[in-house]
């Protein structure tokens, strides 16, 4: 009997191995012929203290280059089968997943923008009574948890509208700054223009709230008491086939005081933890920057080709996607979009029992958090 078609594919990438390994291999000659060179110039004569502070430093230099060659040695690529995972288990059959969102300040990171990022992840290609949503305002600010509702209202005809044509794009801002656009069937430029009318309404609702100045007023991101909110349907009639299914959205202000260091992000995330634990209680969890969007809306179904998979289940602790930053500059000679990191040092670390935890964008087996799934 055959064995099932895997999940996922993990290859070598042999073209890029072949070529950073006759770098690696070159460079290497190159920085040997030197350190020779200094070697052999020193038994001829003596060398002074700046020729020997620099002889110091291209050896460091030549160190740290030799280390770094781990990146490059053996990269992987991984492909998903999201379409096999579907065919094993149904809708019903998919684990639940929480998500943790952060914000902190909305005078640094605006509500609009922080509920641009929740709608993307309430929309995406997954369940919608899977779906928890969590968003921590260490500020404790009215404004974000006013953007909140709004965004639940809107989310109304955005989950819906994103289902219905298969939208790729599943934020709402980046959406509809497009200039490109796709014939998605009848009704779709008709439907479109009206969710786009209740987005502007939303957005000028959530501006004129932060233009009043009254709601940003009135918050102390130092020394605030605690506030949970919870907005999810409380309908149940399972006859009611017009009944739309959306995410449960969890508002999560955490007590904050001068007294007590609150630990930054890894504090707000060790209260939605907890939270989560009473609410929800999904044994996946997605974190999320409050400006990271789901540009991908079967992300949630790729990760658990690999989380469901029982041959590497077991010992996976977490699925790590890359960042992808836009709006810079076309010249990005410093690296902005930090693609050394995310295209050539993480799938080379892949090869080295996977890459580090890069803050955002990963999901993370609740389990992993309490105890040591290698032993179980």
């Amino acid at each position: 009997m055959e064995a099932p078609p895997p999940y996922s594919l993990c290859n070598p990438n042999k073209k890029s191995t072949i070529i950073n390994r006759s770098y690696a291999l070159l460079h290497s000659v190159a920085i040997s012929s030197l350190i020779f060179y200094r070697l052999s110039s020193f038994f001829h004569s003596t060398p002074s203290l700046p020729l020997l502070l620099a002889f110091t430093s291209e050896l460091i230099l030549s160190v740290l280059w030799l280390l770094s060659q781990a990146f490059l040695w053996r990269p992987f690529t991984r492909q998903t089968f999201p379409e096999r995972l579907l065919q094993d288990k149904n809708d019903g059959e998919l684990p639940a997943i929480d998500v943790f969102i952060c914000t902190a300040d909305p005078e640094k990171e605006p509500p609009l923008e922080v509920m641009n990022t929740v709608l993307s992840a309430m929309a995406m290609d997954y369940p919608a009574e899977k779906l928890s949503v969590y968003v921590s305002d260490d500020g404790g600010c009215g404004l974000t948890l006013y953007a909140m509702k709004e965004a639940w209202e809107f989310g109304r005809y955005w989950v819906p509208f994103c289902t219905r044509f298969g939208i790729k794009t599943r934020c709402p801002k980046l959406y509809f700054s497009r200039y490109d656009d796709e014939f998605l069937g009848q009704g779709y430029e008709a439907e479109k223009e009206k969710i786009k009318l209740k987005y502007k309404l939303m957005e000028k609702k959530v501006q004129k709230a932060e233009t009043n100045g009254k709601m940003l007023g009135e918050f102390n991101t130092k020394n605030h008491p605690a506030h949970v909110e919870v907005m999810q349907d409380e309908s149940h009639n399972a006859n009611d086939t017009n009944q739309v299914k959306m995410p449960r959205l969890v508002y999560v202000s955490r007590e904050k005081n001068p007294s007590y260091h609150h630990h930054f992000k890894a504090g707000a995330l060790n209260v939605l933890l907890r939270v989560s634990n009473m609410i929800s209680n999904s044994p996946y969890i997605l974190v999320l920057d409050c400006d990271m969007r789901c540009n991908e809306p079967t992300s949630a179904k790729q990760a658990m080709c690999f989380h469901l998979d029982p041959k590497i289940n077991s010992n996976l602790a977490f699925v790590q996607f890359p960042q992808k930053f836009h709006n810079l500059s076309k010249m990005d000679i410093y690296d902005g979009q930090l693609r050394s990191t995310f295209l050539v040092k993480w799938p080379g670390m892949d090869g080295l029992q996977g890459p580090m935890l890069s803050g955002s964008g990963f999901y993370m087996k609740r389990k992993a958090l309490y105890r040591d799934i290698v032993q179980e």
